[in-house]
């Protein structure tokens, strides 16, 4: 197998099948969340999820493709491959075009998922990337060059805003290399 990395939310009712499964995707480089359900699958998602999805569609409960539909409001950027050894073409066809980012039919050759697996996971790494870019820009943007989103950081670029435009004297104190500099310099803006 090549060298996948990523992170794999990997949910299967199958314990056989998750647990194969997960061997695979693991030996080819996956960090893998093994999910016996659906609705385990939404306890670890969330927009800041890394990841990718792998979803069997025909589970009890909620099934994969109800799981894609609650997947997609919380962040219709997060890829989501789900497998079926139910071949239903108009439903793959359906899925496809409602925005999964995969279909494939069982039995399937572990490469196949491996090599969607790796697209995925770039897809969703670069997607991460520019909103923490975006982020970044937007903080820039704000005309202070403070970067970061600690409440600390948060406190002092409020700070800033308030006496930057006031005639009173300030006393800038830290160790050296904390951003004295670039303090004073934002005052005298």
């Amino acid at each position: 197998m090549t060298d996948g990395s990523g992170l794999v939310a990997l949910v299967d009712d199958d314990a056989d099948l998750l647990h194969a499964t997960t061997q695979l995707l693991e030996l080819a480089g996956f960090t893998v969340v093994a999910l016996d359900a659906a609705e385990a699958a939404l306890a670890v998602v969330d927009r800041n999820f890394e990841g990718v999805v792998v979803s069997d569609i025909r589970m009890p409960g909620m099934n994969g493709l109800q799981l894609f539909d609650r997947i997609k409001a919380i962040d219709a950027d997060i890829p989501v491959i789900l497998v079926t050894g139910h071949g239903d073409v108009d439903l793959a066809v359906a899925a496809l075009k409602d925005g999964v980012y995969d279909f494939i039919p069982k039995p399937y050759a572990g490469e196949r998922l491996v090599e969607a697996l790796k697209r995925a996971s770039e897809k969703r790494r670069l997607v991460m990337e520019n909103r923490r870019l975006r982020e970044a820009a937007a903080l820039a943007a704000d005309g202070l060059p403070l970067i970061g989103e600690a409440p600390a950081i948060k406190r002092l670029r409020e700070t800033l805003r308030q006496i930057a435009d006031m005639d009173v004297d300030v006393l800038v104190e830290g160790e050296t290399g904390t951003g004295k500099e670039v303090v004073a310099d934002l005052l005298h803006l």
